[in-house]
């Protein structure tokens, strides 16, 4: 028989590693996951296994090649941003991967803002709120004020997408999506790095910039045959591809994983040093436009609280995989929740309000779970109402973990009732993206017309019960 041509693509999260190969049509065809336990850092702080990844990269890659039943063309990857491998002129990481949520030094932080023209106008010109290890240049700067040494030795500071596509090909890049990454690397504005990075001999670590869909041959000892590498691409920009290449039409895009983030591909508004303040920010698309987004800490939330939900009631956490809407306990804890927002005033940035509520006072898990999804949903609707301020759209759109809670879709129309709310079932979406980015140089066939399948949930009130619902309520397009 003969192979099937695939390509290959890793999509690497902060807490999934996966694997995929894709056909031509863009059905998966193989798929291979796991995950690591994270190791410390020199500070003791927890950080991805860097080794382990490598060895991930690699072993698989190497593997599926070795598949007579596929015809590997090509492989891309896509990763998780706000990360940076420190890599010496040997390509050998000189530090650990450090992890985006390590504390920052405030001192540090002051200093870069003081020294550059201060932190809000700095934050407005990156479009990146100050948000300490998350603003990834800042990494890069504490690295050269805390161990010079060290950083003499930096041959790049790769972004780990580019981390990923040098470990087969040897060729070192930075891209657009990971530079615009909330990294405070690049002037919105200017279109180029900011000028900070060059007075702060920043830039000089930074691999030269090289397109989305550049490919290098994938290097020998990996694979018998030529397979072309893309680049890579940043998680969030790769998952907005196959949604700009199937939807024509304005929309925003709710993309669920650990972070819920809101994509406004369609905004074209400058942003304001209030909308940063609100935990608004820019990305870089493919191309290399800004990408109006805001971002809330939902995913990684609601795991922590229903592994607290479960403990406390003496349940197993897969209970909560597929919680339908219960009309009676909605209708009960909306009531209790206008008066919650009666008596107190909206925050900023969007708040999850359930780790500070007592599971005492709900009478059972199922209560305290729908309570959970309200506070998520309503600080999901403050997020995402910030993009449409200025630029309403007619139609949203969900991919990721989320997209598959009837739950969290049933409350999240409830209060866009003037929108279209699609659940997108495109599981590998972001996978994807990294594919199609490079579609020229692996497939012979055209863009499919069927990449996304989605379902329509027109679901506008609480009194409508889920065994009543008919297809008008939610449908299949």
């Amino acid at each position: 028989m003969k192979p099937t041509p695939v390509i290959a693509v890793f999509d690497i999260g902060k807490t999934n590693k996966k694997l995929f190969l894709f056909n031509e049509q863009y059905q998966s065809e193989f798929e291979r996951t796991t995950r690591f336990s994270e190791t410390m850092d020199e500070d003791g702080d927890p950080c991805e296994h860097l080794e382990s990844l490598r060895l991930f990269i690699l072993d698989s890659l190497r593997d599926v090649a070795a598949m007579e039943q596929f015809d590997v063309k090509a492989v891309n990857f896509t990763a998780y941003g706000a990360s940076f491998v420190y890599t010496d002129i040997d390509g050998e990481p000189l530090t650990p991967l450090y992890n985006y949520l390590k504390p920052y030094p405030q001192t540090l932080q002051q200093e870069l803002y003081s020294t550059h023209n201060g932190e809000a106008l700095f934050a407005q010109e990156t479009a990146s709120p100050a948000l300490g290890s998350l603003n990834a240049g800042l990494q890069l700067f504490r690295l050269k004020k805390e161990r010079p040494a060290l950083f003499s030795k930096l041959q790049y500071a790769l972004h780990l997408p580019q981390y990923l596509g040098y470990l087969v090909t040897g060729k070192a890049f930075s891209d657009l999506t990971s530079i615009g990454c909330h990294t405070a690397l690049w002037d919105f504005s200017k279109q180029q790095y900011h000028q900070w990075t060059s007075q702060e001999n920043i830039l000089e670590k930074l691999a030269p910039i090289a397109a989305h869909d550049q490919v290098h041959p994938v290097k020998n000892g990996i694979s018998k045959k030529l397979i072309q590498s893309g680049i890579g691409l940043h998680d969030s920009s790769s998952a907005l591809i196959p949604y700009l290449l199937s939807f024509p039409e304005p929309f925003v895009l709710i993309s669920t994983g650990t972070w819920s983030i809101s994509l406004h591909p369609f905004n074209n508004t400058p942003l304001t040093r209030e909308e940063l303040q609100q935990d608004c920010l820019c990305y870089l698309s493919w191309e290399g436009r800004p990408v109006k987004a805001s971002r809330l800490f939902a995913g990684q939330f609601h795991e922590d609280q229903v592994k607290r939900i479960a403990a406390f009631f003496g349940q197993q956490v897969s209970r909560y995989n597929h919680i339908p809407p219960d009309r009676n306990i909605l209708r009960l804890l909306s009531s209790v929740s206008k008066q919650e927002q009666a008596t107190s005033s909206e925050t900023y940035p969007p708040s999850l309000q359930f780790d500070n509520r007592d599971l005492k006072d709900f009478e059972d898990d199922i209560t305290a779970y729908h309570q959970l999804m309200l506070d998520i949903v309503n600080a999901q609707v403050q997020s995402t109402e910030l993009l449409l301020k200025h630029a309403p759209v007619k139609t949203i759109y969900v991919d990721g973990g989320f997209s598959r809670n009837e739950l969290f879709m049933y409350l999240l129309s409830t209060h866009f009732t003037q929108h279209d709310i699609y659940a997108a079932s495109m599981a590998q979406a972001t996978a994807i993206g990294a594919a199609l980015a490079i579609h020229q140089y692996w497939n012979s066939g055209p863009l499919p017309e069927d990449l996304i399948a989605t379902q329509l949930y027109a679901i506008t009130d609480f009194n409508v019960s889920p065994e009543t619902r008919n297809d008008s309520t939610v449908q299949d397009s």
